[in-house]
């Protein structure tokens, strides 16, 4: 039962048909009704760029098609695909995302386009600029400051460990936890990163290198390690990929209660090492699902590749069969709230969560409803953000 943008009540239609008098009920007939998806990390101005780059032999290989491929897009390529994006998340489930904003301009426009519940991370770098860090982080604060919005919110977003100067993690770190703010990183990605921060050396360090980093701080651990030698572990932290982990890290994510945000189609795109869920769960870390960009999926013939999180699911079910269901299914909805900060009040369907919710054809029995929600695949047959219907029931 939904009152304004809330659900009042939950259960079986016996129990609360007595308070629906003089409300609207709508019968949805056979489907599963659950919580709408969280997606803990996206680039939706990356979208139209599926399939445009082939998977490349190593992580390092990959960026400067990125690279080249975002130098050719003007101000509204970006914005055209944002919001593509955006609808693909909508119409397969997805109610919340947190968003990398590599093109700030397009807030809030965006935002104002689209009923998605979006927490956007402002992206810093500063490595190719060669900009000081604290102007780094004041522009992007003036930002964050300039932008308000009732449903949507802001975070900070340095970039990586090999992208961004210690000084700004530093600082970015020190002011997110002043002001309450989630920060959003990449780390650990690839076996070039975690071999120029644990050893000192390799393809990463070199290309660094001989664009003017100060390779100073690498050598001294693990990018993990990197992290907490800068304060940046933290309960407000969402560590991205995490592909690859020494000895003590996983204990180290957990220990600070980070938040470890998995992308299996991303993961199986650069064809990283396995993903090491089992260890950073039991560590106490969270770890949630995300679905990255589509510039990071692997595309084959003519097959239409979209951002969409029950994809993610049955990616990561795929690679890891020691997962249930069940756990794959928190990852994409309760943990992800966690993340976020918002715990009770987005990804589950209770008492004064918000009306933020989805519901998917189904007709079978009880016990099969958590494989079937894996199996599920295509539109979603309703959904539902805030109390409104943005993908209507069918009469």
């Amino acid at each position: 039962m939904v009152t304004a943008n809330h659900i009042r009540a939950v259960g079986p239609w016996r129990e609360l048909q007595g308070q629906a008098h003089r409300r609207r009920v709508v019968d949805l007939r056979e489907v599963i009704l659950m919580p709408g998806l969280v997606n803990a990390h996206c680039h939706l101005d990356y979208t139209d760029m599926g399939g445009q780059l082939p998977a490349p032999k190593t992580f390092l290989d990959w960026i400067p098609l990125i690279t080249a491929a975002k130098a050719s897009w003007s101000y509204s390529d970006y914005a055209a695909s944002w919001l593509n994006g955006a609808h693909m998340l909508l119409k397969s489930g997805t109610t919340t995302v947190a968003d990398i904003e590599a093109m700030p301009d397009l807030l809030p426009e965006v935002w104002d386009a689209t009923p998605l519940r979006v927490y956007s991370f402002l992206e810093m770098t500063g490595i190719k600029a060669r900009r000081d860090p604290s102007e780094i982080l004041h522009e992007t604060v003036d930002k964050v400051e300039s932008l308000a919005h009732h449903r949507n919110h802001l975070g900070l977003s340095p970039h990586a460990p090999y992208s961004t100067r210690p000084e700004l993690l530093q600082f970015a770190s020190r002011l997110a936890k002043k002001r309450r703010w989630r920060v959003s990183t990449h780390v650990a990605e690839s076996e070039q990163e975690y071999e120029m921060f644990k050893d000192g050396r390799g393809a990463m360090y070199e290309w660094l290198r001989r664009n003017d980093r100060d390779n100073s701080d690498c050598g001294r651990g693990s990018p993990v390690e990197h992290l907490e030698r800068n304060g940046l572990l933290g309960e407000n932290l969402l560590a991205i990929h995490v592909n690859l982990l020494a000895r003590g890290d996983a204990q180290l994510l957990g220990r600070r209660r980070v938040h470890v945000v998995h992308c299996p189609r991303s993961h199986d795109y650069f064809r990283h090492p396995p993903f090491e869920r089992q260890r950073l769960a039991r560590a106490g870390a969270n770890v949630c699902l995300g679905t990255d960009s589509l510039a990071t999926v692997r595309k084959s013939g003519k097959q239409k590749i979209t951002l969409d999180m029950f994809e993610e699911m049955r990616a990561l079910a795929a690679k890891d069969p020691g997962v249930s269901p069940e756990e794959i299914l928190r990852m994409a909805t309760v943990n992800g709230a966690r993340a976020l900060g918002q715990a009770g009040r987005i990804g589950e369907l209770s008492p004064k969560t918000f009306a933020d919710l989805i519901a998917i054809p189904y007709n079978g029995k009880k016990a099969g409803i958590h494989d079937a929600v894996l199996k599920h695949s295509g539109p979603i047959f309703a959904g539902m953000i805030d109390g409104r219907w943005i993908v209507p029931p069918l009469p």
